[in-house]
């Protein structure tokens, strides 16, 4: 019993992080890219995948929250990020690319500021993979 008990326990803490992190292209789809223009609403520091969220005004003046996947904590701070650099009211633009199931998902490849700052998100975007970039 305690062996049985032991091989569980191990096999979920081997499934579990690959379960949490998943490839780009199982979520994403690089054919439909994606410009958010946006007010930045918050962040979600936290590893496998930094999220950031904001409100994008459509054509008719709708307003839709989206959620931006990016690189992790530790790739975005390689790239100059910190967890205080969108601050919330902020305006930035995201270019990525939507998520496969339509929903108001996005992998951000770049993220400009308002200061006219460029900074590569260090996600999957079209590549799959982690990418560094520039400033």
């Amino acid at each position: 019993m305690k062996v049985a008990a032991a091989f569980a326990v191990g096999l979920i803490v081997t499934v579990a992080p690959a379960i949490a992190h998943h490839s780009f292209a199982a979520e994403y789809d690089s054919t439909k890219p994606v410009t958010l223009n946006g007010t930045f609403t918050k962040i979600e520091w936290l590893n496998p995948h930094t999220k950031i969220y904001l409100d994008v005004k459509d054509e008719s003046g709708k307003v839709t929250n989206w959620e931006v996947e990016l690189g992790s904590p530790n790739g975005l701070m390689r790239l100059g990020w910190t967890r205080n650099t969108l601050k919330p009211g902020d305006h930035i633009i995201v270019e990525g690319a939507k998520a496969k199931d339509g929903s108001n998902l996005a992998n951000a490849k770049t993220v400009k500021m308002s200061d006219g700052r460029k900074l590569f998100a260090g996600s999957g975007s079209e590549t799959g993979d982690s990418q560094s970039g520039e400033k």
